[in-house]
């Protein structure tokens, strides 16, 4: 009964002409214009004035049509990119795969794209099948039909605040179900990141996958590792910084989607300890962009790729390394591994490499050696990284606690935290051959990226 009211009203799903669009005036999509972009507005304004069709497009009208002010506004137009490019002060055209202008107001930056039409089949593909350019242009129905799923499909016109609906994403919203547009199998092989944006989507709306949209997916997983490394490591930026990381990674993790990606997860979370500390991680960075926080990616992947170190730190301790130049063995080794597999950039990597060096630094608190570690520039983040390492379990909670104390106090409040240290580790450098306070096998506790919630002592300043 309620579905064949939804389908009255907005559109059937099923044997509808898909190029004429369902159109939604303002009482039907409620979407409220105060959750519009004034750039957007502006950009649409100025392509309908020079005799164009503009509509704000894709994920923002979904989440306006959720009742969520989206934080980015993309721009679909009929007008060619070099078109656009000459209306606009501060337009750039980029892309080889798909050419599109970012248009800049300040530090604000609206996406405009051209409408796409059907291409004729030859356009350059890989072995796979893989879309590898493709710029035809064409209708709006066309390029509507050219979108991933039904939800993302649909167009708004701030002017006439009008929505156009060409494939029943409004029904589908309403049903909290994740649709694919046209014939799945086709459409992951033109391009495998849709299967890590249907993950992505699902935990973030909580939305249900469509059976004919999930069923091919972990026949079909294989197909990203012939993606771009750096298209895969955008689209986990992405996923990562959703604010519902974790159940984006447990959704991976259900499809299929892990391998190749971040394998040791079937680890992580299956052993207490590191699935403490990953759980911890990734929950604070939800807290933090739920929060409207920044978050460091650098301190994300190290916390998610910590206990893959930790393992190789204790088999380089074990073969005869000393634990500092095993650390950064087995730092080399893990970021080497993920560098081709993820395209981490170098800044990222430097700074997963400074958190990890830092810990065994935090082991050694007498005088000279806990000033100068509080002089280091990414001091926070990995202050946030070990108690991190702390709540977890992993370390005894009362380091965490000393250092928290030592940070925050005043100079005498320091000289006093040092003086009533163990005797034992005042020494420092005598320390260095004592087998008792050797560098602990395990780090991690977050903020730097991931944070631990406002007002705690890992709040990221360094970052925010």
């Amino acid at each position: 009964m309620i579905k064949k009211f939804i389908r009255k009203i907005f559109g059937g799903t099923d044997d509808r002409d898909r190029s004429q669009p369902i159109v939604l005036g303002p009482e039907a999509h409620k979407i409220d214009p105060r959750n519009v972009s004034s750039n957007a507005v502006r950009v649409t304004q100025t392509l309908q004035e020079n005799g164009f069709q503009a509509f704000i497009v894709g994920g923002a009208v979904r989440d306006l049509l959720l009742g969520v002010k989206p934080k980015d506004f993309d721009v679909a137009t009929d007008a060619t990119p070099e078109q656009v490019k000459r209306l606009f002060r501060r337009a750039f055209l980029i892309g080889r795969r798909f050419q599109i202008v970012h248009v800049m107001f300040g530090q604000d930056l609206i996406e405009v794209t051209t409408f796409r039409g059907n291409s004729s089949g030859d356009a350059p593909r890989d072995e796979h099948g893989r879309v590898l350019r493709d710029n035809v242009f064409g209708p709006q129905h066309e390029d509507a039909e050219r979108r991933d799923f039904t939800i993302n499909a649909m167009y708004y016109n701030p002017a006439t605040q009008e929505v156009l609906d060409y494939h029943g994403g409004m029904e589908d919203i309403h049903n909290k179900t994740l649709r694919i547009i046209g014939q799945p199998e086709a459409r992951y092989r033109e391009d495998p990141v849709r299967m890590l944006r249907v993950v992505r989507f699902a935990a973030k709306l909580q939305f249900t996958i469509e059976a004919a949209t999930r069923a091919p997916i972990p026949v079909m997983a294989p197909l990203i590792n012939n993606v771009p490394a750096a298209r895969v490591f955008d689209e986990m930026l992405k996923l990562l910084m959703s604010g519902h990381a974790l159940a984006c990674l447990q959704q991976l993790r259900k499809e299929g989607l892990h391998h190749g990606l971040l394998p040791l997860l079937d680890v992580v979370l299956e052993q207490p300890i590191s699935m403490k500390f990953v759980t911890l991680a990734l929950e604070s960075t939800d807290k933090r962009v739920m929060a409207g926080k920044g978050v460091s990616p650098g301190f994300l992947f190290a916390s998610l790729l910590w206990h893959l170190v930790l393992e190789k730190w204790n088999a380089y301790k074990a073969s005869g390394e000393p634990p500092i130049p095993a650390l950064h063995l087995a730092a080399d080794d893990v970021l080497d591994d993920q560098t081709e597999k993820l395209a981490l950039q170098r800044r990222i990597a430097t700074d997963m490499r400074d958190i990890w060096a830092m810990q065994p630094r935090f082991e050694k608190r007498n005088g000279k050696a806990a000033h100068k570690l509080l002089e280091h520039p990414r001091f926070r983040a990995g202050y946030d990284f070990l108690l991190l390492r702390c709540a977890s379990g992993e370390l005894d909670a009362e380091l965490g606690e000393w250092w928290t104390d030592f940070y925050e106090g005043d100079g005498e409040t320091r000289e006093e935290l040092i003086a009533n240290l163990p005797s034992g580790e005042k020494g420092g450098a005598k320390r260095k051959r004592g087998p008792r306070r050797g560098p602990r096998r395990g780090k991690s506790n977050g903020g730097d990226s991931a944070g631990t919630g406002e007002g705690s002592p890992a709040s990221h300043s360094s970052e925010d």
